[in-house]
């Protein structure tokens, strides 16, 4: 497994919705044009989406698709309503493993293998994240990504600060520009899975062991409380001193703008925020590092998250019309489109591809040194209530909250595995 997933990652209420029926059927009885409804996580996307989309439209001018995405922290609660009334989008951005699992076993996604007979040629890890463990697939592997430290080069340069590659170092680093009176980073706690999913799955592999580790927690082999999970722990808590003030205020867009308008020195994120901070003020002044080793000579262990698929509501009005979409999306011509459009998604889908953005490409020149590795708890560890996921982003936000010590927050992790199922 360990050697497929490294090969894989290189390369509210119904009533609310209008989703796929409320558009179409104001538009029945219409032959000459469909609207196709495509909801994702992503708001921060509609504009880029809409263009990418239109190249769609211009070749298939008889499909109009619009883009309606979800405030992320309510994405996958209004996604299960709205399949279970009935009016869910047509097209789905779905997570991996076992959220989009969840969503797959509401009876209310295709099945792709053979609409789509291309998904033979994608790495077979990355369709594994999508795929029943009777290998049915239910979502095209769409984009992967990285998880890291964005960096203002014009502050590291006033202080003659040279990019970290070591923890030590980076903690000199923000003592440094602590010390300077500047804002180190630009983090908050109050929206806590950036908490698991960015630090502690990102910056905190290098300490818990990576891929190996998550294999053996996974396995039952290990457990959360063991010495090498409880050290990442102790690790985040060396970089709270280091946090704004009030940072416990601090929610997940305020993070970013406060980086993205020249605010902080560094912001511990994840590859799909360079569209935004391009948004917010450009990108000249931004640079970008891979999570600091445990110790020089350390193999890097990086988060190579396998992150958005993309499903077909099997309930929808215009399956043709959709069906013909989801082969676009699964085509290279996307791929590249959504490259473009949206640095810092990197395509799982086959073919030859440039990157354009300079810090898309610095991302993914740590990979060819690197273990590869996917979020600690993602797969299987958060099947069952409460998840995973949801456990080590409130024992973090805890431990934070000076409420839990780092063995203690482990220890709030493990006790919620019920170990595990």
């Amino acid at each position: 497994m360990k050697k497929m997933l490294i090969t894989a990652l290189l390369i509210v209420t119904a009533v609310n919705f209008t989703f796929a029926n409320g558009d179409q059927d104001a538009m029945a009885g219409s032959s000459d044009k469909v609207k196709l409804v495509f909801t994702s996580w992503r708001t921060e996307d509609i504009e880029r989406m809409n263009r990418i989309n239109m190249e769609f439209t211009k070749a298939n001018p008889n499909i109009e698709i619009d883009f309606q995405p979800v405030k992320d922290t309510e994405y996958d609660a209004q996604l299960k309503q709205s399949l279970a009334a009935g009016v869910g989008a047509d097209i789905i951005f779905l997570r991996s493993y076992d959220s989009g699992y969840q969503i797959y076993k509401t009876d209310s996604l295709q099945e792709l293998d053979s609409v789509l007979p291309v998904l033979k040629d994608f790495p077979s890890a990355a369709v594994a994240a999508w795929a029943t463990p009777e290998a049915k697939s239910y979502a095209i592997p769409s984009v992967g990504v990285v998880h890291g430290i964005y960096y203002r080069k014009s502050i590291f340069q006033k202080y003659g600060i040279s990019v970290p590659t070591t923890w030590d170092e980076f903690i000199a680093a923000a003592t440094k520009l602590k010390d300077a009176g500047e804002t180190v980073f630009a983090q908050g706690t109050k929206d806590n899975w950036m908490l698991y999913e960015v630090m502690y799955a990102g910056l905190g592999a290098n300490f818990y062991g990576g891929e190996e580790a998550r294999q053996a927690l996974m396995n039952k082999e290990a457990r959360f409380t063991d010495a090498n999970f409880v050290l990442a722990m102790e690790k985040m808590k060396e970089l709270q001193p280091f946090f704004p003030e009030r940072f416990e205020g601090i929610d997940y867009v305020t993070m970013q703008q406060i980086f993205g308008t020249g605010n902080a020195a560094m912001f511990m994120g994840g590859s799909w925020e360079i569209g935004i901070f391009e948004d917010l003020g450009g990108l000249e002044d931004v640079g970008y590092f891979a999570p600091p080793l445990a110790k020089a000579g350390d193999t890097l262990q990086y988060c190579f998250h396998v992150d958005g698929g993309i499903a077909m509501n099997k309930n929808t009005k215009y399956p043709e019309e959709a069906k013909k979409y989801m082969e676009w999306l699964a085509s290279p011509a996307y791929a590249q489109l959504l490259m473009n459009e949206l640095p810092g998604f990197f395509s799982y889908t086959p073919g030859n591809y440039t990157l354009s953005n300079s810090l898309a490409k610095e991302m993914q020149s740590y990979v060819a040194d690197s273990v590869p590795t996917v979020r600690t708890v993602w797969e299987k560890l958060s099947a069952q209530s409460p998840s995973g996921n949801e456990l080590v982003g409130e024992a973090i936000q805890k431990m934070y909250a000076n409420e839990l010590t780092a063995a203690e927050a482990a220890k709030y992790v493990d006790d919620g595995l019920a170990w595990y199922y």
